[in-house]
């Protein structure tokens, strides 16, 4: 499966569980708030429990979020130690916090904002 756009990624998102990836991505963004695909990928790793292992979500969201998403979902070398290791953290702290992360419709625009930013960058190579 690939994702296409952003409505698509909303629906997705929405059929999930996806109170822990608000959270994940609440404390990304307070921990990194100019860091707009560290948050984005913290908030769709949560994919996976309806597309199966990270590889599939990530794969899912390659095209649309672009390819440092794509690692950081698979959490793979390729985006960079650190950030993995933040949003390996951010995922476990999301289980055990009690904070408020907001509702889903918060990030469509940031999820947008990636989208726009990775199709700009397509065009350009």
């Amino acid at each position: 499966m690939e994702l296409r756009s952003v409505e698509e990624l909303m629906d997705l998102l929405y059929a999930c569980r996806h109170q822990r990836a608000l959270r994940t991505a609440a404390l990304l963004r307070r921990g990194r708030p100019a860091d707009k695909e560290l948050q984005v990928a913290g908030l769709v790793h949560g994919i996976e429990e309806l597309l199966g292992p990270a590889d599939g979500a990530a794969h899912a969201v390659r095209h649309l979020l672009g390819d440092r998403v794509y690692h950081l979902v698979r959490e793979d070398g390729a985006a960079g130690h650190d950030d993995v290791l933040r949003l390996r953290q951010a995922d476990e702290e999301s289980r055990t916090t009690g904070i408020d992360a907001g509702v889903l419709e918060d990030w469509r625009t940031v999820l947008a904002l990636v989208a726009a930013r990775n199709s700009r960058l397509g065009a350009v190579d």
